[in-house]
């Protein structure tokens, strides 16, 4: 005996052949120094985890704490060199301009070869900013 339920029950557990499947990686943050932000090793075992990549940037992080307290600095202050804040301006500066360099290129009918070269110019110059070595004088607390 078939009640009118049960039909209703076999057409409603009836799923559509169109699957979506979402798959999200999740990005593991490595731990990183504290002083001059390079990736530390995964240290197996127990026991704390490493802060620093080296003995002396902890106590160069020490230093620029104490020199940081001199001059009062805020927790969000940080003292630079000006050949360190230069450099880093001009690499910004080299960076913004190859971008719109690049914006203007896409806009037009570049060939591949074109668009390659671009996007090299525009890897050039974001590779200059990532290997840009910034070390504070001190750092706020």
């Amino acid at each position: 005996m078939t009640t009118g339920a049960g039909r209703g029950a076999q057409s409603a557990m009836r799923v559509s052949p169109v699957a979506k499947i979402v798959t999200v990686t999740k990005q593991v943050e490595k731990s990183r120094c504290r002083w001059c932000g390079v990736a530390l090793p995964d240290a197996p075992g127990p026991g704390r985890r490493r802060e620093f990549c080296r003995r002396s940037h902890r106590q160069r992080l020490y230093e620029a704490r104490r020199l940081a307290a001199v001059h009062e600095l805020g927790p969000d202050d940080v003292l630079l060199s000006r050949h360190v804040f230069e450099e880093l301006r001009d690499r910004l500066y080299r960076l913004e301009a190859a971008l719109e360099d690049t914006a203007a290129d896409l806009a037009g009918s570049a060939t591949a070869t074109q668009l390659r070269e671009v996007l090299d110019h525009l890897r050039q110059r974001a590779g200059e900013l990532v290997q840009l070595h910034l070390e504070p004088k001190a750092v706020g607390q």
